[in-house]
């Protein structure tokens, strides 16, 4: 501890002096404005920019979406549509409205050179239940806007599951309308065994919509394995705002094939670890007295919700303020709101969203080379373990839940710092254009460490020579996206030194199984009836490089060990030392990292050099927690999954192969509509356009900790693109804010500011929450 007399020793000791260049002294520049102190601008909008070209890659607008809509409900269409409203399963009903991703072939021309602005065209998803053979199918709608020229085509290109786009019913998205018959199958079976949920959960289930009802009930993922048929795994729950963490051990089992349910079936109960596949077997075993709520589940959630606990009791100095980051200097980034596109400190890109796969970066460019044409998420997945119906057979695919509509309103100063460019975002809405108000925040923030830094020379009364200290900063666009229980908040940073970040993090409630005595080996109990069910998330991401244009190559730089002599050592003979192996992968495959982090993969162009004759490239540097789906052969994701089963691959980009996966692949694990592994045919990928794919992702080893939610601390998965011999040296030496000292011969210590101020404003800061907007219709 440092006392007051050695603080008084301190201040008293000699000190000396300190010079710099002409009008240097900072504190002095400061105080002369003392009186003219301003607010800092938090509240002042980035400044604009306007986009070299109109963004390709961007939303259909408004207008257009409404025009399809009305289009594909017109009699010309042929589609016979009922309004969704109005519509049961037995009809044809448009479930969603999309941009369609534009072809990299037709942007190109435009992008980089004379080429006009490619047309654009909607996706639609159309539920055909009023057909022979019930489908879900996908149409393209284009060119738009509608005109005469305008057409209705089936879209199949995207896919290779050879059935195009067309789903079988059994698979389609179980939506509110399937629910509805399907819950109108299970409410007389219910019915007979009301008593019984009433003797061990002291609840019933009457249907959603009765006053009776104190019971919810909840199904999973997948529900079909290939289309032929269609099952519902269900599980009862305590309703409330935290239902996810009061599960109750009672689960029916339904097959709830095709449209009719006249022919749906019961395929059984399960509770207390055991199978009854009528009601009668199950009654027989609770009037023998076989079945017994051994661990009661509290109806009482206050316990799992994410406010102020009192009882925890009070932590010292926690009733200040915690640190914020705030660009005080003001904003060093500008945005075209209009075209989607941005700049900061040497990068440029463009900005793309689609309700299903949600943020996109497009035309990535580091002092205006391309580093990336396309970096966007595919699918964010979850598989689950354990020995009961529901977490055993399941199996998330977020894309499945439209993951881009899933985005969430974010608080400033909580979830992004103060004074952040709080950004909305669009998606098509059932033939309007849904609007959410701040849902994408863009800042730049202090990293905590510098850029760079050294210091040299040790002979002054200052420890050094001359010392410099460059300040590091990042540009980050982050979004949270909460799905269900789940919230990943997703963050992409520019850095100065031209590395790119995607950092995911994972928060939210635990999908939770019923505690059991004899399942430790699938989680810990963490509350009174509750049990943290293990499982994986893992997300898998799209990079498209074009370092400099599209001939890229990925090198392989192994670090391996090998025995060797040298004849300034003779003593020694033969020895280890550490060599470089350089070569490139051929052929498409997947793969992983290696062992020790002993390779390093970096995307080059063997056609573009460095000065020093360098191939010029950008590294692919593994963060936290890089991780890959662990089973291979489970039914639940045998063939559905394939692109989350290594940490990375690498093909030869198509336009028909513009995604990694179809939103309903998760009911079609054996029958996949696309199927990742046939992307993987023995192309060449040696001085190709080449694509990466990357997965991120934790698994998640469940903790009392994570009550009552995960936290982000903790939950969290990393991957860093970095430049590789991509300049001739550290791209640090443009930068101003820093600084450099040097101590002269006579012990006097000089310093360097190039001319960065150091501001000097009041800060005022309103109340965030008083900030958020309801969502609206553009």
């Amino acid at each position: 501890m440092i006392t007051n007399s050695l603080l008084l020793a301190l201040v008293a000791t000699v000190i000396p002096s300190v010079a710099a260049r002409p009008d240097p002294d900072l504190y002095r520049r400061a105080m002369s404005k003392f009186n003219e102190v301003r607010t800092c601008g938090l509240a002042d909008g980035a400044p604009v920019t306007k986009a070299p070209k109109a963004n390709p890659w961007a939303q259909i607008s408004p207008d257009d979406v409404t025009a399809v809509w009305d289009l594909l409900h017109s009699d010309a269409a042929g589609l016979n549509l009922t309004h969704p409203d109005n519509a049961t399963v037995t009809d044809n009903y448009i479930y969603f409205i999309d941009t369609l991703a534009t072809n990299k072939s037709a942007v190109l021309p435009y992008i980089d050179g004379d080429g006009v602005l490619p047309p654009k065209f909607a996706r639609a998803v159309i539920f055909e239940g009023g057909k022979t053979e019930p489908v879900s199918q996908e149409y393209m709608v284009g060119p738009l806007p509608v005109s005469d020229k305008t057409k209705i085509e089936k879209l199949d290109y995207l896919y290779n599951g050879g059935s195009g786009g067309t789903v079988p019913y059994n698979s389609r998205y179980f939506d509110a309308k399937r629910t509805k018959v399907a819950n109108d199958f299970l409410l007389p079976i219910v019915e007979q065994i009301n008593d019984i949920l009433v003797a061990l959960f002291d609840g019933a289930w009457y249907g959603s919509s009765d006053p009776r009802t104190n019971l919810t009930i909840t199904s999973t993922d997948p529900q079909s394995f290939d289309g032929t048929t269609s099952h519902r795994s269900m599980m009862f729950r305590y309703p409330g705002k935290a239902s996810y963490m009061t599960p109750l051990d009672f689960y029916i089992l339904l097959d709830v094939s095709g449209t009719d349910m006249a022919h749906y079936k019961l395929k059984g109960f399960v509770t207390n670890e055991k199978y009854f596949k009528t009601v009668a077997e199950l009654r027989k075993a609770f009037d023998a007295g076989e079945i017994k709520n051994e661990f009661p589940q509290t109806r009482d959630q206050e316990w799992a919700l994410v406010n102020h606990k009192p009882e925890m009791g009070v932590r010292d100095l926690e009733d200040r303020m915690a640190p914020q980051n705030i660009e005080l200097g003001g904003k060093r980034y500008k945005i075209d709101l209009e075209e989607q596109y941005v700049e900061y400190m040497g990068w440029t890109f463009y900005l793309s969203f689609t309700r299903t796969l949600g943020l996109a970066f497009n035309d990535v460019k580091f002092k205006g080379e391309r580093v990336l044409y396309e970096l966007q998420m595919q699918e964010a997945a979850a598989q689950y373990a354990g020995y009961t119906p529901k977490a055993a057979n399941t199996v998330y695919h977020d894309t499945y839940y439209s993951f881009g509509t899933t985005v969430s309103a974010l608080v400033e100063g909580y979830d992004c710092p103060f004074g952040s460019t709080m950004l909305n975002i669009t998606y098509p809405a059932n033939g309007k254009t849904r609007v959410h108000p701040g849902a994408l925040c863009v800042f730049e923030a202090d990293t905590g460490f510098p850029l760079a830094r050294h210091s040299y020379g040790g002979g002054s009364a200052y420890g050094f020579g001359n010392l410099a200290s460059v300040k590091d900063a990042a540009l980050h666009l982050r979004l949270v996206y909460t799905v269900g229980n789940y919230d990943y908040l997703f963050d992409y940073s520019f850095h100065l030194d031209g590395s790119m970040e995607i950092q995911v993090r994972a928060s939210g409630y635990l999908q939770s199984s019923p505690y059991y005595k004899t399942q430790g080996r699938f989680g810990p109990r963490v509350y009174q009836s509750t049990q943290g069910s293990y499982h994986s998330h893992i997300l898998n991401f799209k990079a498209d490089f074009d370092i400099l244009d599209e001939k890229n190559s990925l090198q392989v730089t192994e670090l391996i060990v090998a025995n060797q002599s040298q004849p300034w050592f003779p003593e020694l003979g033969v020895f280890e030392q550490m060599e470089l192996k350089e070569s490139y992968m051929e052929k498409e495959q997947q793969f992983n990292w290696a062992p020790n982090n002993q390779a390093m993969y970096s995307v080059v162009n063997k056609g573009k050099t460095n000065a020093w004759g360098e191939k010029r490239g950008y590294r692919i540097v593994p963060g936290r927690s890089n991780v890959a789906l662990p089973v291979k052969n489970s039914p639940f994701s045998v063939k559905s999954s394939t692109l989350l089963k290594s940490h990375l691959a690498v093909t030869q980009q198509h336009d028909n192969e513009p995604v990694a996966n179809s939103f309903q692949n998760v009911n079609m694990p054996l029958k996949p509509q696309q199927d990742f592994a046939k992307f993987f045919d023995g192309e060449n990928v040696d001085d190709e356009d080449l694509v990466l794919w990357f997965n991120l992702g934790m698994h998640h080893y469940t903790r009392s900790e994570d009550v009552p939610v995960t936290l982000f601390s903790e939950a969290v998965s990393s991957i860093v693109f970095a430049p590789q011999n991509f300049n001739d040296r550290a791209p640090e030496g443009d930068l101003r804010n820093r600084r450099w000292a040097e101590v002269d011969e006579e012990g006097v210590l000089t310093y360097e500011d190039y001319s960065i101020e150091l501001p000097t404003c009041q800060i005022k800061l309103d109340e965030p929450i008083s900030k958020i907007e309801p969502l609206t219709f553009a």
